[in-house]
């Protein structure tokens, strides 16, 4: 699978727009088509601090990252990294990803939210992606069955956003859709 563009190092000086088509021409893997037999552990983890390790070592290539983000899916109970010719479990400590920053644009029902992972990826808050503000931690829909946890900053910036709203009840708007906060 060809590399697409570097990730930004941030958010910053990106339009919506601009967001929303790189996190739109990112390669993806149809990992969820693909049936291949169980192989047994890849000795991998992701920590709850977003970090990849394989055996213990930290994988420090960032592109390294990316390609085993793309490959992953979840399987019932597990997850596991899927290509088309072998399937194998990884530990995952929380959630396999993290949001770690935050921007947006608008207001209201107008208003966008943009997210960039621990993994470089991008994704846009919306219907396909859904923020999980209420009923447990703050999380992200990033595939379906996969979620980044919310970085406690990103989590603020968001709570910051829906007292501003005054939304009854309230949460936030993104691409259209209305995500609830926790009434708690």
């Amino acid at each position: 699978m060809p590399e697409a563009d570097p990730p930004p190092a941030d958010l910053h000086g990106l339009s919506l727009d601009a967001i929303a088509a790189r996190a739109a021409a990112a390669p993806t893997a149809p990992v969820h088509s693909w049936n291949p037999p169980f192989c047994g552990d890849s000795g991998m983890r992701i920590a709850a601090d977003g970090r990849w390790f394989h055996q213990g070592d930290p994988i420090n290539r960032p592109a390294m990252v990316r390609l085993f983000a793309r490959l992953l899916r979840r399987d019932g109970d597990g997850y596991r990294l899927v290509t088309p010719v072998e399937k194998l479990a990884i530990a995952v400590d929380d959630l396999p990803f993290l949001a770690v920053e935050m921007t947006g644009e608008g207001r209201g029902r107008a208003r966008r939210l943009a997210f960039r992972l621990s993994t470089g990826d991008l994704v846009v808050a919306g219907p396909g992606h859904r923020l999980l503000l209420a009923d447990g931690p703050p999380a992200l829909e990033v595939r379906p069955g996969l979620h980044a946890r919310l970085a406690r900053p990103v989590y603020y910036e968001l709570a910051e956003l829906a007292l501003d709203e005054a939304d009854d009840p309230p949460g936030l708007w993104s691409d259209g859709a209305f995500f609830p906060f926790d009434a708690a």
